[in-house]
């Protein structure tokens, strides 16, 4: 029979042990108040592995048969808090500013940190209103994540996260849902077509990737020390155009960072060199 899991909080050494896992593998250090969502979150790893506590789990997690539990414990304790059209902003900036410049030509976009969707279908929508739903343009997104990757992938969503989406873009590239999906949404298979998602590691180098026009990389950054989050810019504008255009959170700021990067207005940066 399975053990039984126990209600106990997490213990010290094993919140040590999966904060150090997590840190090497996405760069994010948990602070020690995260102990309780950390244990929330990995809780029914312990049901699925049939072990007592966490200690337990920590061992399995050192063991030959660890690594695929490895990459479950950084998928689990993965921020995803999005939704469409998240800082409009920048949707207006991109369609007024930067799409008017690249006209004629092919367009390419990488979203760096996808989650579970909404923000490169969010480009998408924007790229095919200004250039043509036929038009010379792609969109790549790519996030650590291969639980919310499939998520994006398929492309559903509640309909009560919609506040900033137009009610046009919502009728032309958006399926309503009926019977179990009511209540939901599901974006159309044309445009889903043109979104490619793949898994990255922002602390890699983006081989094969690239070259970029513009790189979306919101609301990522805040999660990392200022040594690691210029570290990951570093990597990314190895995939972006010369002359093309970065954009971070409105929250987020690479002030003080040796980049490549002038600050056009706040949360949006352009590299140096030639268009």
């Amino acid at each position: 029979m399975p053990a039984t899991v126990t209600t106990q909080a997490i213990s010290r050494a094993a919140f040590v042990h999966i904060q150090q896992l997590f840190h090497r593998a996405s760069g994010i250090l948990l602070p020690d108040s995260k102990m309780p969502l950390v244990a929330s979150r990995l809780r029914s790893r312990l049901v699925v592995n049939a072990l007592p506590d966490f200690d337990a789990y920590c061992r399995l997690l050192q063991s030959k048969q660890g690594a695929e539990e490895a990459r479950i414990v950084v998928d689990l304790l993965t921020t995803n808090e999005t939704y469409f059209f998240r800082e409009p902003v920048h949707f207006q900036h991109l369609a007024q500013q930067v799409l008017p410049e690249l006209a004629g030509r092919e367009v390419k976009v990488w979203c760096a940190a996808s989650s579970s969707g909404e923000e490169p279908y969010s480009i998408a929508m924007t790229l095919a209103r200004a250039l043509g739903d036929d038009g010379r343009w792609s969109v790549h997104a790519s996030d650590l994540s291969l639980r919310m990757l499939e998520r994006a992938r398929r492309g559903v969503y509640p309909m009560a996260r919609l506040d900033n989406m137009p009610k046009e873009v919502l009728r032309q590239y958006c399926l309503r849902g009926t019977g179990q999906y009511q209540g939901m949404l599901r974006v159309a298979p044309d445009l889903r077509q043109r979104v490619q998602f793949a898994e990255h590691n922002l602390l890699h180098h983006p081989e094969g990737l690239g070259p970029f026009d513009v790189i979306f990389m919101r609301n990522v950054l805040i999660y990392f020390d200022v040594k690691t989050k210029e570290r990951i810019v570093q990597l990314a504008l190895q995939a972006l155009r010369p002359g093309g255009w970065l954009y971070v959170g409105r929250s987020e700021t690479l002030y003080g960072m040796n980049l490549q990067l002038e600050n056009i207005q706040p949360s949006i940066y352009r590299k140096s060199g030639a268009a």
